[in-house]
């Protein structure tokens, strides 16, 4: 999970911000996005609506968080290939969007987004370009192993692994067949290798 700059005040309690997203993950899969709201996530995780709102702009942003940040903060692979790495990236990816939580979420959270840029921007900022910086590692190592040249687009790169993951479960619906993963990761490898 990506934290907000820290500032005056009080510091944070990491428990009670693990409560009010679980809260919010457990309320969304069990009765949908719309009827999560932050005072019902605030009565399941013992805490007051102010505590969610010093650390969340809203429901949208605290259900990305709650929802969609695992894959982001899961160690890093380094299975000695490319293709192992992003066959590793990837099936984290399908892990969490194949979650119920995140198949409830994803309508509402992307009629949110498309109706409000400043709350594009605050998850693009916050939480998709740090996950997008870490995940340069597998492929630094994968130019120093020779797999890749060094002018590989990355953000191209990972916005298309993503994109399959998400157009595939959450446009499509389809269910994730068990080498979805490995598929994936055959066809961005064979694109980007050194030949």
């Amino acid at each position: 999970m990506t934290s907000s700059p820290v500032g005056r005040g009080r510091p944070r309690d990491e428990r009670s911000g693990a409560a009010i997203t679980r809260a919010a993950a457990e309320l969304v899969a069990e009765s949908g996005y719309a009827a999560a709201s932050i005072g019902a996530v605030a009565a399941r995780a013992g805490v007051g609506k102010d505590t969610i709102y010093r650390r969340w702009s809203g429901k949208p942003e605290l259900v990305y968080e709650a929802v969609f940040t695992a894959a982001d903060t899961a160690e890093l692979p380094d299975t000695g290939t490319l293709h192992g790495d992003l066959t590793a990236v990837v099936q984290s990816l399908v892990d969490e969007l194949s979650a119920p939580a995140a198949a409830a979420a994803l309508p509402g959270l992307l009629a949110d987004f498309a109706a409000a840029p400043r709350l594009r921007a605050t998850i693009r900022s916050r939480f998709l370009q740090p996950a997008k910086e870490r995940l340069v590692t597998v492929f630094e190592r994968a130019e120093q192993r020779g797999e890749t040249g060094a002018h590989t687009p990355v953000d191209l790169v990972l916005d298309t692994l993503a994109g399959a993951v998400f157009f595939h479960l959450g446009i499509i619906g389809e269910p994730p067949g068990p080498d979805l993963a490995r598929r994936i990761a055959v066809l961005i490898t064979e694109g980007i290798e050194t030949r």
